[in-house]
């Protein structure tokens, strides 16, 4: 979706994210700061990719809920194709393991400054509460940041991209409600919380955050659900005012 930066001077770094939102909004803002970014949705492909020469990171980021490999072993495999420090990121607290056997974890959402302070080897400075339901749909802070650093075409695009991505985890969510398969719905509730907390979209990520944890209770999933789709609409509505000349 997004174009990466090709700044050869500043550090090449490899992207693990299974979450198109979170992997996206993440590329942006390292490429934004003049990185040069690689990214893959699992890790096999990000071994594959490693398993290349012309592509050799100073830094891996990693998300801790990854299909297939991942977690320790994902860890071990990536350091014996690199020499990058790796470096977790997740919407949920990490698994001590997990975060013992990386250099540095970073809890979602966080920002371009966090990113960069733990790419830098500092403790990254995070604001990681969730929102309540009495905060706005998207968080203007966060989209006056992402105005600062990004074309608006492209902040746009971000949030085009949130709001399409929002209405297939919708669908989704719908089908795997009518199979009672909590599993999948505990999943889509973790990407939603994750994605839509890194794009500042406030309350989409309250209502993924809690059909993680609710997962369970079926008939409360689908009173979330429908709370999302409203939420999806409103952001819909709110990004017609935003960027009135490119309507949605």
């Amino acid at each position: 979706m997004f174009r990466n930066g090709a700044n050869h001077e500043a550090p090449v770094i490899l992207l693990i994210d299974d979450d198109m939102i979170s992997r996206e909004v993440t590329a942006t803002l390292l490429t934004m700061r003049g990185y040069t970014v690689h990214s893959a949705d699992d890790g096999a492909t990000a071994l594959t990719l490693l398993g290349r020469d012309t592509l050799a990171p100073h830094v891996i980021l990693m998300d801790a809920q990854l299909p297939g490999m991942h977690g320790v072993e994902l860890i071990r495999a990536l350091r014996g194709k690199a020499s990058a420090s790796i470096y977790v990121i997740s919407g949920s607290e990490g698994e001590r393991d997990v975060i013992e056997a990386a250099d540095g974890f970073l809890l979602k959402p966080f920002g371009a400054d966090a990113l960069g302070q733990l790419i830098d080897g500092r403790t990254p400075q995070v604001a990681s509460a969730l929102p309540n339901a009495s905060e706005p749909i998207l968080n203007l802070e966060t989209l006056a940041r992402f105005r600062e650093i990004m074309p608006e075409a492209m902040v746009r695009e971000v949030y085009a991209a949130v709001a399409s991505d929002l209405k297939q985890r919708s669908e989704a969510l719908c089908d795997a409600i009518a199979e009672g398969d909590a599993n999948t719905v505990r999943r889509i509730g973790h990407a939603i919380k994750g994605g839509c907390g890194m794009a500042g979209v406030k309350e989409a990520a309250r209502l993924g955050a809690l059909l993680e944890s609710e997962s369970d209770q079926l008939d409360n999933s689908a009173s979330v659900l429908l709370d999302l789709r409203e939420a999806t609409r409103s952001l819909e509505r709110m990004l017609e005012v935003e960027f009135p000349a490119q309507a949605m």
